[in-house]
This record gives structure tokens, C-alpha cells and sequence, in this order.
């Protein structure tokens, strides 16, 4: 019975031992890194080794996941409010991306507690010492070289901690609201001088234009009148050879045409019955006293055409 009771405290002594260090391996012994991460070990207190995406043994309680790592871009929104070379206040927007580089990881942790403060104690330095260097309009820019300068300036300083920066963007750039309604009414007020200034062009060549077609209309109507004229002298030359063939006399040819112009003109007015027309004499002796004014103007302009040529 001794013997028994030995035994059995012996088998207790070695198996729960046993038993607890297969429990404690099958509950603590293993572990599993999700893709794009990455988990530090550390065994009693000291940097072991990195485990990569996968399955990963340990050994329970010796050694210990430190931290999980994710190797994934994240991005950092920072907001620096700082003042331009012409004493306008604005804040500046700014995203960086970043990311912790695969071959680094050890120096991510154990050389940075904050890469975010730190991060943004950079933007803060290249914010305010690149935008006081600008006016406000060459702020908005050149905000792309804002940008450029904050990514070289992270990329150097990061690189020692085990981090890139992917990109670095202003987004946005927000002056004082005073600012931005002067600034939107001096751009109203220039719109509203250009399109003065187009309005006033506009209207010029509307005059212009309409003085060229006044004028190649009158010039058109003279010429009108002009081939009229010749026309209706052709006309005359032609009857007067007609009646000069006849037997007639100049004189006598001459009062006959006038006599039928002065009845096809009483006949025209007299078929139209408008009154916006020249009044012609009308009674018996009227087309006589149109030849008589006719012909006393051709004998002086023969006068005067004889004192020209005599001198």
C-alpha cells in the first residue's frame, strides 16, 4: 500500500507538470502574422526575432509578442497655421503618407515611441519656414513645392527610424475669412472690368460695322442714282436723234420730250396719291413755263461754256 500511494504521488508530480506545459503550448505556443504585418518577439525582456505573415511557434511565457507591426501606407492628417511674406494668416493643410519599411522594422520600435508627434513636428518646421518665404498668391501657387519640400525633409529624417514617406500633399490652404471675401471682391471687380472692357470693344466694332454699311450703302445709292442718270440721258440723246430723223428741230424736239415728261409725272402722282411728293405747276401753262426755266438754263450754260473756252 506504501508502494501504491508512492507511486501515484510520483505519477501526479511528473504528469501535471507535463500536462500544464502541453496546455500552456497549445494555448500559448503558437501564433499567426495576417499579410502586410509583422510582429516583434521578445524572450525575457530582450528582441528575439521578427515573425513574418504566417504561422509562428513561441515558447510560452519566455517568450512574449511585443507588438504587431503594420507594414500598410497610413496617412497623417497635420493642420499648421502660419503667416505669409505679406502678414496674411493662413492654415495649411497637409496629408503625409508613410510607411514602415519591411527591413526596418526593429528600428521602428525600438528607436521612435511616436512616429506621428514626430512626423508632425517636421510639417510644422517645413510649413513655417517655407510659407513666410511667399506671398499669399504664390502660396497657392506654388503649393506642390510646399509639398516637395515637406517630403524631402520627412524622407531624410524618417529613414533613420525604419520609415518612408510615400507622399506628402497641402490639401488645402485657408486664409482668414476677412482675406477671402476681399480676395473674392477683387476678383468680382476684375471680371466686371473685363467684361466693361468687351462690351465697350463690342460696341465699337457695332458702330464701326454700321458706319461701313452706311457708307457702302450710300455709296451704293449714289451709284444708283448715278447709272439712272446715264441711263435716263441715254434715253434722251436716243428720242432727240429719234425726233431730230423725224425733221424736227432741236428746240422743237427738246419742248416735245419735256411736254410728255411733264404729263408722266402728273399721271404717276396722280396714280400713287401720295402727298409726300414735289408739286409740279399744274395749270394750262405749266409745262411751257417748265420749258421756258429749262431751256433759259441750257442757253446760259452754253453762255458760260463759250467765256470759259474764249479765255
Amino acid at each position: 500500500m506504501y508502494f501504491e500511494g508512492y507511486f501515484i504521488n510520483f505519477t501526479l508530480v511528473i504528469l501535471v507538470p507535463l500536462f500544464l506545459i502541453a496546455f500552456l503550448c497549445l494555448v500559448d505556443g503558437w501564433f499567426i502574422v495576417s499579410h502586410k504585418n509583422a510582429k516583434i518577439i521578445e524572450r525575457l525582456g530582450k528582441f528575439h526575432r521578427i515573425a513574418q505573415p504566417g504561422f509562428n511557434l513561441k515558447i510560452p511565457i519566455v517568450d512574449k509578442i511585443c507588438v504587431n507591426r503594420d507594414l500598410r501606407i497610413n496617412q497623417l492628417d497635420v493642420e499648421v497655421e502660419t503667416k505669409t511674406k505679406d502678414n496674411v494668416f493662413v492654415r495649411t493643410h497637409v496629408s503625409v503618407q508613410f510607411y514602415v519599411m519591411p527591413d526596418k522594422i526593429y528600428e521602428s520600435f525600438y528607436k521612435l515611441e511616436s512616429p506621428e508627434r514626430q512626423i508632425t513636428s517636421y510639417v510644422y518646421d517645413v510649413v513655417r519656414a517655407e510659407i513666410p518665404k511667399m506671398a499669399l498668391d504664390s502660396v497657392f501657387e506654388n503649393k506642390d513645392s510646399v509639398a516637395t519640400a515637406i517630403k524631402d525633409s520627412l524622407q531624410e529624417s524618417m529613414d533613420d527610424f525604419g520609415y518612408a514617406i510615400s507622399t506628402a500633399l497641402v490639401t488645402d490652404i485657408d486664409p482668414d475669412e476677412r482675406v477671402k471675401d476681399s480676395m473674392n471682391k477683387i476678383n468680382a471687380a476684375e471680371r466686371d472690368k473685363l467684361a466693361a472692357e468687351y462690351e465697350a470693344e463690342a460696341q465699337k466694332i457695332r458702330t464701326v460695322k454700321h458706319a461701313e454699311a452706311e457708307s457702302e450703302s450710300k455709296r451704293l445709292t449714289g451709284a444708283g442714282y448715278a447709272n439712272l442718270r446715264k441711263e435716263i440721258s441715254k434715253g434722251i440723246k436716243e428720242s432727240m436723234d429719234t425726233l431730230r430723223n423725224s425733221g424736227l428741230d432741236p428746240m422743237s424736239a427738246t419742248s416735245m420730250i419735256l411736254t410728255t415728261q411733264y404729263l408722266e409725272t402728273l399721271e404717276k402722282m396722280a396714280s400713287t396719291g401720295k402727298m409726300s411728293t414735289i408739286l409740279l405747276p399744274s395749270g394750262p401753262d405749266g409745262a411751257s413755263s417748265i420749258q421756258q426755266q429749262i431751256i433759259s438754263a441750257i442757253e446760259a450754260s452754253k453762255i458760260n461754256s463759250d467765256i470759259l473756252n474764249h479765255k
